[in-house]
């Protein structure tokens, strides 16, 4: 098994928390890791809500199904009865032992507020996204915590090749794609990955009309990935009414389809009313919505200017997951043009600025946006950052640096804790 970086965060949570929640998008390894863990560090009975009878149980008595749990018990894909979470908050009522429940579940129980609302201050929630580059290559990250450390020192690394980059870039990180050496294979892996989330998972979560327009809205989405989220202009493309297409928007978030990268501004109450930025979850997902792979992105910089936006984007939104940090990832946008791809903000107010280029070049230019931030912010302002295709770190005037993008999975990292 691939070791998950996310597994110490998890067992801390255990440690005083009477639930955990861990939720992914469907094929992240959820299962996997819970499994993993009841055999080797969180002793506990293993149920699935995938298995017909079961579920069926859980949802005719779901307090009777409760009480009769003896011990720890990790619950799978716990989202497909949510009656069981109101007789879990009077379970834990009762018991406020931690480590009682370890939830898992495809949808963002952030989005379901029916069912978060029971367990608020009982729950822990963490996320498991798809393997990230460090995981892959057998180390815990440490990229967050180096650009927010008062010594900054980004070596070593050893800088990945153009045709690695887009290679793990259009791979992406869902285990069984990865395994998929065979692009043909790959790809069929996709088509049905997609068919079953928006088939049924969707389907469990709302009774919606027009199913169809999902395929097509998804697609548009990745043809617009790293954009800014405007609604009218994808209602006028799709032929679909605004109020229905945010609600098809919300249940493609709450599957971990899509993610938005919300506004950075230095005044809080702006950042609710700007426009977020478009993320696919996984690049390799997205190379498949698009049509596009290795060889066809060597003439496309264009296209692989927002892949790998995109990716760097979802590599730092992992990472944050174990984080010590903990910042807050947003995007920096004004009204006359200038804008930096992702706004780093630890809990004291200071602020990364990173850009992304698909060029093993970096110009004097390609930092306007990052100087124009460090002057709005002064004193909070504490680096800046190119993330590029090449292979060497180059400094570019204070607290300026040009990395190459592998420093993402190659800076600061640590070996895995009690593996």
């Amino acid at each position: 098994m691939v070791y998950r970086n996310v597994t110490e965060v998890l067992l801390s949570a255990l440690q005083d928390s009477p639930v955990v929640f861990l939720s992914g998008a469907r094929q992240t390894g959820k299962s996997t890791l819970a499994k993993w863990l009841t055999a080797t560090r969180y002793p506990a009975r293993y149920i699935t809500l995938d298995d017909a009878t079961v579920l069926a149980a859980a949802r005719a008595d779901p307090t009777g199904f409760i009480a009769g749990l003896d011990g720890p018990v990790v619950l799978d894909e716990v989202q497909r009865a949510p009656e069981l979470f109101l007789a879990i908050k009077a379970a834990v009522d009762r018991d406020r032992r931690p480590g009682q429940f370890l939830l898992t579940g495809s949808a963002d129980v952030l989005l379901l507020p029916r069912l978060s609302e029971f367990l608020v201050g009982r729950m822990e929630i963490t996320t498991l996204w798809p393997f990230s580059q460090g995981e892959l290559h057998g180390v815990v990250e440490g990229f967050v915590e180096a650009v927010f450390a008062d010594d900054f020192s980004p070596y070593p690394h050893t800088g990945n090749s153009p045709m690695d980059l887009i290679e793990h870039v259009t791979t992406g990180g869902y285990p069984e794609a990865v395994t998929r050496a065979d692009p043909d294979r790959r790809r069929a892996w996709f088509n049905s990955y997609v068919t079953t989330i928006l088939h049924r998972d969707v389907r469990d979560l709302a009774n919606i009309e027009h199913l169809d327009a999902l395929p097509r809205l998804l697609s548009l989405l990745a043809a617009r990935a790293t954009s800014l989220l405007n609604y009218a202009e994808l209602s006028r493309s799709l032929g679909l009414p605004q109020t229905t297409l945010k609600r098809y928007l919300t249940l493609l978030k709450t599957t971990f389809l899509v993610q938005f990268l919300p506004a950075w501004s230095a005044n809080l109450g702006k950042r609710l009313v700007k426009s977020p930025r478009l993320l696919l979850i996984d690049t390799g997902l997205m190379a498949h919505l698009l049509g596009t792979d290795l060889q066809a992105l060597k003439s496309r910089p264009e296209l692989l200017g927002r892949l790998l936006e995109n990716f760097a984007a979802m590599e730092l939104k992992k990472q944050i997951t174990w984080s010590r940090v903990r910042p807050g990832i947003y995007h920096f946008r004004t009204g006359t043009g200038q804008e930096v791809d992702i706004v780093l903000e630890d809990a004291s107010g200071r602020v990364v600025g990173i850009e992304v280029k698909a060029s093993a070049t970096v110009r004097a230019q390609d930092f306007k946006g990052l100087r124009y931030l460090a002057d709005l912010l002064g004193d909070r302002f504490l680096r800046g950052i190119v993330l590029y295709t090449g292979d060497q770190h180059v400094p570019f005037g204070t607290n300026l640096h040009a990395l190459p993008l592998s420093s993402l999975w190659e800076l600061n990292t640590k070996p895995h804790l009690n593996r």
